[in-house]
């Protein structure tokens, strides 16, 4: 089943007004210049594979910002403020998105006549106009579509996602993925519905451990929960050293590949990027893409995506494809 992104097209959207990116594949890695958009990208991609009804739709809008507000919403909460504020925040801070690709189309937008506020969304073929006062701000979430955002997955998702890998009986795949990261890491369980690593027969929180540990269990429970859905992972390098890179890349490859997840990931490294490219050459696996997001020279922001085969030839050539 190929239920892949090929082309997407972003418009009124953080720092995308009017954007195309094509030629979009299984495994996509995104780089550029900092705070020229690849996490936003990626977030137009999320929101475009979740408009399949409004509540997913709505799920995704709200979702993208409060991924991105972590922190305030901790701080928040701890001033006892009701998180149901920010979801219609969170979604009003969208207003006149549009988004179409080859699987989905859709677009809000809020509109004020005679003091009446009224919500407008339009996907593909529905078209829903509801007074403000009126909408329910209900969600629901697709279980195969995860984002892995630059915090990396919470305790309790870690152990939701967990459970994909015990119904395939793949727990010692994960746990001989641990030990390549740190040969004193036995094994991986839930105790005490916490997650946690063994060592010497002793089990330590994840919390005890380096941002990498987390950010690997994250990417590869992830993986297995997204079968046939679609994986994205902001900053996929984040707390794993450069020399670690292949054993990732090779996982995601592989796993992606059985799995059928169309996975969509950012990166500034060139490390990364280079081990991207020798992983997918060594795998002959040509469904892959680097996009590259920059400005032109009336400063709009474009994307150049670049094949497995242009993509293998720039990096072995070290060729500058980090931005412009």
């Amino acid at each position: 089943m190929n239920n892949h992104l090929e082309t997407i097209e972003i418009k009124n959207f953080k720092c995308f007004k009017d954007f195309k990116a094509e030629g979009l594949k299984r495994v996509n890695l995104i780089g550029g210049k900092n705070n020229v958009g690849k996490t936003a990208f990626m977030e137009g991609c999320f929101i475009n594979v979740n408009a399949i009804n409004l509540k997913n739709f709505v799920d995704a809008l709200q979702a993208i910002k409060g991924m991105r507000e972590n922190l305030n919403i901790l701080d928040e909460s701890v001033n006892n403020i009701n998180y149901n504020k920010f979801i219609k925040e969170y979604i009003e801070q969208s207003n006149n998105i549009y988004t179409n690709s080859n699987l989905n189309w859709a677009s809000f937008k809020i509109k004020d006549e005679a003091g009446i506020k009224q919500y407008i969304f339009e996907f593909n073929k529905q078209y829903i106009k509801v007074n403000i006062n009126d909408f329910s701000y209900e969600i629901d979430t697709i279980k195969n579509i995860k984002f892995i955002d630059n915090f990396g997955l919470s305790n309790s998702n870690i152990i939701t996602l967990y459970s994909s890998i015990q119904k395939k009986k793949e727990e010692q795949f994960l746990n001989d993925i641990l030990n390549k990261f740190d040969d004193r890491i036995e094994s991986f369980k839930v105790i005490n519905n916490k997650p946690t690593c063994e060592i010497d027969g002793n089990y330590y929180e994840i919390t005890e451990f380096g941002d990498g540990v987390r950010h690997l269990i994250s990417i590869v429970t992830a993986l297995f929960a997204c079968e046939d859905g679609y994986l994205f992972i902001d900053g996929i390098d984040n707390g794993i050293h450069y020399t670690q890179l292949d054993e990732i890349w090779t996982i995601i490859l592989e796993v992606s590949k059985k799995l059928n997840v169309q996975v969509f990931a950012t990166t500034h490294s060139k490390e990364c990027i280079e081990s991207y490219a020798r992983v997918a050459k060594k795998l002959e696996d040509e469904d892959i893409s680097f996009i590259e997001l920059g400005h032109d020279k009336n400063n709009e922001l474009k994307a150049m995506t670049f094949p497995y085969k242009w993509f293998i030839d720039e990096v072995e050539q070290n060729h500058e494809v980090r931005g412009w």
